[in-house]
C-alpha cells in the first residue's frame, strides 16, 4: 500500500469502539488466532468479527499479519538499534535504500538529536559492522550514525 493510499485509508477509517479494540488485543496476542476464537472471546458472531477484521483491514487500521521472531534462534544473534543524521530534505530517498537493505526491522523517521532510528538484526557483530559502516554509512545522504548494541530484548504484547 502506497503512502497516499495509507492517507486516504486512515482519512476514511470508522472510529474504533471497544469491540474492535479488543479483537486488535486479541490479534495482537495471536495473529493466527481464528475468526470463530475471535468472535468468542469478543462476545459477538463470527460474521461481526469477519466483518470487523475485514473492516480494519481495508482502512488500514491491521497492516498484515506477522510472527514475532527469536532472533538469535533464527540466527541473527545480533542486534542493534543505529541513529542516522541525515542530509535536511532527503527522507524519502534514504528511507528508499534503507528499505533495501538485509536485517533491518524497523525505520523510523524522529525529531530530536537525530533523524532516523533503525532497529537492525544480524548473524553476528561482523555483520552488524558491514551493515553500519560498509552499506549504511555508504548511503550519501547519511551523515552521522551512532550504533547501539542491544543485550537482551522483550517484546511487549497487549494483555488480555
Amino acid at each position: 500500500m502506497s503512502a497516499e493510499q495509507m492517507s486516504r485509508a486512515s482519512a476514511a477509517a470508522q472510529p474504533l469502539d471497544r469491540v474492535d479494540r479488543s479483537i486488535l488485543r486479541l490479534l495482537q496476542q495471536d495473529g493466527r488466532a481464528s475468526i470463530r476464537s475471535v468472535a468468542e472471546r469478543v462476545h459477538v458472531s463470527r460474521a461481526n468479527a469477519y466483518a470487523r477484521i475485514a473492516r480494519m483491514v481495508e482502512d488500514g487500521i491491521i497492516r498484515g499479519f506477522t510472527a514475532r521472531v527469536d532472533h538469535e534462534r533464527a540466527g541473527q544473534g545480533a542486534s542493534a538499534y543505529i541513529t542516522l543524521k541525515i542530509v535536511q530534505n532527503s527522507w524519502r530517498m534514504v528511507r528508499e535504500q534503507l528499505l533495501t537493505l538485509p536485517g533491518v526491522a524497523h525505520i523510523a523517521l524522529v525529531g530530536g538529536e537525530f533523524d532516523v532510528l533503525l532497529l537492525v538484526h544480524a548473524a553476528d557483530n561482523r555483520g552488524l559492522r558491514e551493515l553500519v559502516l560498509g552499506r549504511i554509512q555508504a548511503i550519501p545522504q547519511v551523515l552521522a550514525t551512532q550504533t547501539l548494541i542491544v543485550f537482551e530484548e522483550t517484546d511487549q504484547v497487549p494483555p488480555d
